[in-house]
């Protein structure tokens, strides 16, 4: 039932052979690791106007500069992140370019950073998303988060089909998208060129001198405006799945989603200012722009439905990104080797399932009102930003590549706006990031616990040429039993085929029952010894470790290994398990996280 439920959702498993396939196409690459970075089109612009609506709607001609100030930032990004990915085209991105040029802790907190930025990513999206869905059918609130909840499955279930298969179903809603934005912004444009737009009386025109505003305020402005850039790193985390050359295709991929991004945000905005658009708490910028340009027809509802959806979809920038920064980070002993393992279509699956589950957790935790991460999740986003364009600052001053000279002054501007904007969200926001100065050293913290791990088990595994192994002259074979059954026999004759000393054990509660065993393995005849260990407390495990402590202690005298071989009983149903107490599970369990003895296994199949 498990193995057909997994092949109608996740489909057939493919050959190792069939890898190069599962790449990336420059199209489907851009639907699939652009959808966080298009859909902050839909908010940036409304959170550079609520920051100046303090003031009053005679501040919002400072948008455009700020916009402005923004796509400098944006080119600076691109331009940047295009160097990386030259520069490392094994992927990594930020991780990468931190920890090879400023060390293993700035490495370190920009790989953590990103890994909990996709988890926000994707519980924010989904939720923002939902709100959207319960907005237009208010009946649906009471179950936002179980909606949130089976909308971050399906996209689950949808990346563990596979990179390119999962492009191709997502490339349509964000390509219309795209789409319906380029034909608003064309003809809302058009409607101001043309005067089809009365001017709003409580706008002031560009370079009016307004009342109250401070550097303070356009620097905040700015920064929330920033949040638009979010998801421009992934690019390059993920330039593995382009086919090749995977860093040139990376590369225009990247050119392409900023162009995109510069004409969509620098569009809204203009667009916002020339309406006369003010921020309201029930509805977004776009919409307003929407409504005063097609009216309230169908087109309007198709840019309502295709915003939802992209907000919804931007989930899947975190599912193509993690998984593969998760790989590198392991590759590097600081996360479970179980990342780097591929699945049956050749994605990295655990990664994409522990997203997923992480995700869901946290939109339980937070009964889908995830708004508050959103400050987060921008810090997230530039504390790589700022180690990504500094490492590459000392990467060009330690090399000194041919051309470095021109590239360095980019990266700059860069690491200078991407620290500015940082640490003004720390500033203006504190009361909301706070917590990434608690789990940062958390994560780090798990990091070198995982490394520390890793580096002792391969000092411990490591051949020592010096020193040859340890002789072992037999085995020393100890058979515990409830009674005497055929499992028992078959179990005893298996034993006496590895050994000559074989040792039944028998852990005794009732001395009553004790005869009858007794009896019973006298008819037996089977030639082994048979030891009798009462327990007064009823404990099967503490009786034989004791006695396993003394026969180990002899069998080390003599260079004999001890071998306890377990019967087990397998029923034919896999319900009948429920009914059998388990106790060769628990012994199992007990002896191989105490003992440094062999544990075998006996199945005997139940066949009705």
């Amino acid at each position: 039932m498990y193995s057909l439920m997994k092949r109608i959702l996740i489909g057939k498993p493919l050959k190792s052979q069939a890898a190069g396939e599962q790449k990336l196409s420059k199209i489907k690459a851009l639907a699939l690791l652009s959808s966080d970075a298009l859909s902050s089109v839909a908010y940036g612009t409304e959170q550079i106007l609520i920051v100046l609506s303090v003031v009053s709607a005679a501040a919002f001609w400072y948008s455009l500069p700020i916009a402005g100030c923004v796509l400098i930032l944006l080119m600076a990004l691109i331009l940047s992140y295009r160097q990386i990915i030259y520069a490392y085209p094994e992927g990594g991105g930020a991780y990468v370019v931190s920890s090879r040029n400023l060390g293993e802790k700035p490495g370190l907190i920009a790989g953590g950073s990103l890994l909990v930025d996709y988890i926000l990513t994707v519980a924010v999206s989904i939720s923002a998303g939902t709100d959207a869905i319960t907005s237009a059918f208010p009946a649906l609130y009471p179950y936002h988060v179980l909606i949130s909840i089976v909308l971050v499955i399906l996209i689950m279930v949808l990346n563990l089909r596979g990179l390119t298969e999962s492009a191709s179903i997502l490339a349509y809603p964000v390509y219309l998208f795209v789409i319906s934005l380029l034909i608003l912004i064309g003809v809302g444009g058009f409607k101001l060129l043309t005067g089809g737009v009365p001017p709003a009386p409580e706008h002031t025109a560009i370079g009016t001198h307004v009342p109250g505003i401070t550097l303070f305020l356009l620097l905040k402005a700015f920064s929330s405006g920033c949040s638009a850039l979010t998801g421009v790193e992934a690019i390059s985390n993920t330039i593995p799945s382009f086919k090749k050359p995977a860093a040139q295709n990376a590369a225009r991929t990247l050119l392409m989603m900023g162009g995109l991004l510069a004409v969509l945000f620098v569009g809204v905005t203009l667009l916002a200012f020339g309406f006369g658009i003010s921020p309201k708490p029930e509805e977004t910028v776009v919409s307003q722009i929407a409504s005063d340009t097609f009216g309230r027809t169908f087109f309007y509802y198709v840019i309502q439905a295709v915003t939802a959806l992209i907000l919804i979809l931007a989930a899947n920038t975190g599912f193509s990104a993690f998984p593969l920064l998760a790989v590198n980070l392991a590759k590097d002993k600081y996360m479970p080797r179980m990342f780097t393992v591929r699945g049956d279509r050749l994605g990295y699956s655990n990664g994409i399932i522990f997203l997923g589950v992480a995700s869901m957790l946290l939109i339980w935790l937070f009964d889908g009102k995830t708004e508050h991460l959103i400050p987060l999740y921008a810090v997230g986003v530039f504390i790589p930003f700022t180690l990504s364009q500094t490492g590459m600052c000392v990467k060009w001053i330690r090399e000194k590549p041919q051309g470095w000279k021109t590239k360095m002054p980019i990266n700059i501007v860069g690491a200078l706006i991407s620290f500015t904007v940082l640490m003004i969200l720390i500033l203006t926001k504190f009361h909301l990031v706070w917590p990434v100065f608690v789990f940062m050293p958390i994560v780090l913290l798990i990091f070198h616990s995982i490394k520390k791990h890793y580096l002792s088990v391969g000092e411990q595994l490591r051949l020592m040429n010096e020193t040859g192994p340890v002789e072992i002259k037999g085995n020393v074979v100890i058979v515990p039993i409830a009674g005497v059954t055929r499992v028992v026999e078959q179990s005893v004759q298996y034993a006496k085929s590895l050994s000559e000393q074989v040792i039944a054990v028998h852990v005794s509660f009732d001395k009553e029952k004790d005869k009858k065993i007794e009896a019973d393995w006298e008819k037996l005849n089977s030639g082994v010894r048979l030891v009798m260990l009462h327990s007064s407390y009823r404990s099967l495990i503490h009786p034989l470790d004791k006695f396993l402590e003394t026969v180990e202690a002899k069998a080390n005298a003599h260079q004999y290994k001890v071998m306890v071989l377990v019967p087990q009983f397998i029923p034919k149903k896999r319900w009948h398990t429920i009914l059998h107490n388990q106790s060769a599970f628990l012994l199992r369990f007990r002896l191989l996280w105490k003992r440094d003895i062999v544990v075998a296994t006996l199945p005997y199949h139940f066949k009705k």
